[in-house]
């Protein structure tokens, strides 16, 4: 009889989680096309779940998957490349074990039912990295953050900061004022209503004020905007269904419930004192990620968003892990206008109709005006229910105008970096690792990043496949 093989149906990017990711040692990376700019020293970090699977058994949602950390590094002899998964501790006692033993955002503890009491859940260390003067933090949002070592990437263990006491947890989506040197972050605490706890440390990672305030039920906060003497936090309308998690019979995204009614909570912060200016409320949508926020001439908050209609995105997320989507998820790039004083919305515009993820701007621009604004986003006819993002391009705020980089087919670029030339701080570059699914392997793109559409500028070849990831940081040379 004539079996028809399932994975015949699965789109090319599938085959960069097919497998966990194979670590490698620092390497030379070699050229494949173009050269390095001469002006671009420094090291790239990236993270993502790099292992979905472990004892033939799938992890239940792409959040779920151990993290591992890319390291290339620029300097005068060429490129270097370090990729080596987070050593957590639950990663180590599953890799001991052969098996999974640990619940996670999308998933149970596997067995009976007391396992998922006494090993509710593994941080996974997967989201994001913090690169600090003597250590690199790879962070995850439901606990501490690990730090590691900025050249090998060693493992040295969790990291309080000097402040992360009593479980508090650290987000993976700090914002760095590169100005005054300050990181500001928050951390959700549970509870039948959460704790947003509000952090700010100095430029070496340590914790010196911190804030604390409640929210109402408990909320799925994962990034905030820093725009000029605020931190601003759009609380989405999604509240946990506590019950269904505390006896064991449902995880934590799966008892994730949207609740348009609720609007758009709005919580206005002084950076300064991290007391609460204004709270406010505004329309129903979902946010993963701000692209930023500043404060315009009026004294406006000016936040730009990257705004879902709805809550499917988590279930397109969670399909993302089997290698196989069917769930339409468009998220548009939006701005909003805000009061800071009274935390009322003036207006809501969408800057662009396209797909738009993972957006950002250049570093030195965090929290004020940035001309460009950098994204994830799909190739014109893709459809979006069965792919993941497959272009990046540049938002002109001037011009209003879009420049993407076409990769071609079955091309997955990560979230596009932007790097500031060290001799030439007019120009910068766009960083971004690509997987090519037509050799199943993985590459390093460098674009001009005045010229997106042009072909890039230096293509990098790397030892193994990187797995589709999450947020990655520049760490330029001093």
């Amino acid at each position: 009889m004539h079996t028809i093989d399932k994975k015949s149906t699965k789109k090319a990017w599938a085959g960069a989680i097919a497998e966990p990711a194979k670590e490698f040692l620092s390497t030379q990376l070699p050229i494949i096309s173009g050269k390095i700019p001469d002006g671009l020293r420094g090291t790239l970090y990236r993270n993502g779940p790099a292992r979905l699977e472990r004892g033939g058994i799938q992890m239940g949602h792409w959040f779920d998957g151990d993290g591992a950390i890319l390291a290339v590094n620029f300097n005068d002899a060429g490129a270097t490349g370090v990729y080596r998964y987070v050593q957590t501790s639950g990663y180590q006692q599953e890799a001991a074990a052969g098996k999974l033993l640990y619940g996670n955002y999308g998933m149970t503890a596997p067995g009976p039912i007391w396992n998922q009491w006494q090993k509710p859940i593994k941080n996974a260390a997967n989201t994001s990295v913090l690169a600090l003067p003597d250590k690199l933090l790879a962070l995850w949002e439901g606990g501490k953050p690990h730090a590691l070592d900025l050249q090998t990437l060693e493992t040295w263990g969790e990291d309080d900061l000097g402040g992360l006491t009593k479980g508090l947890s650290y987000s993976a989506h700090y914002k760095r004022d590169k100005q005054t040197g300050e990181i500001f972050n928050f951390g959700i605490s549970p509870g039948q209503n959460a704790t947003l706890n509000i952090y700010k440390s100095d430029s070496t990672g340590q914790i010196i004020q911190q804030a604390a305030y409640q929210l109402d039920g408990v909320p799925l906060v994962h990034d905030f905007v820093l725009a000029g003497q605020y931190l601003v936090f759009f609380i989405p309308p999604v509240r946990l269904n506590v019950l269904p998690l505390l006896i064991g019979i449902n995880n934590y995204s799966d008892s994730l419930e949207w609740q348009p009614r609720l609007g758009t909570q709005i919580l206005v912060i002084d950076r300064e004192t991290l007391s609460v200016v204004s709270r406010g409320e505004t329309e129903p949508w979902f946010q993963w990620h701000f692209a930023n926020g500043y404060v315009d001439a009026s004294g406006s908050v000016i936040v730009d968003i990257a705004r879902y209609e709805d809550f499917q995105t988590n279930q397109y997320l969670k399909e993302v892990a089997t290698g196989e989507t069917h769930t339409p998820a468009k998220s548009t790039l939006g701005r909003v206008h805000l009061h800071p004083q009274t935390g009322k919305v003036t207006s809501i515009q969408q800057l662009l109709n396209q797909h738009c993820e993972f957006p950002n701007v250049p570093q030195q621009n965090v929290g004020q005006a940035s001309r460009y604004t950098y994204m994830s986003t799909f190739r014109s006819g893709t459809d979006i229910s069965q792919e993941v993002v497959n272009a990046i391009a540049r938002f002109d705020n001037k011009t209003e105008t879009l420049t993407e980089a076409d990769l071609g087919e079955n091309r997955y670029p990560s979230e596009p970096i932007p790097a500031q030339d060290t001799q030439n701080p007019a120009q910068s570059w766009v960083l971004t690792v690509v997987y090519d699914g037509n050799s199943h392997n993985s590459e390093l793109w460098i674009f001009d990043s005045d010229r997106l559409d042009a072909d890039p500028v230096c293509k990098l070849g790397l030892p193994s496949v990187i797995p589709h990831s999450f947020h990655g940081t520049w760490n330029p040379a001093v």
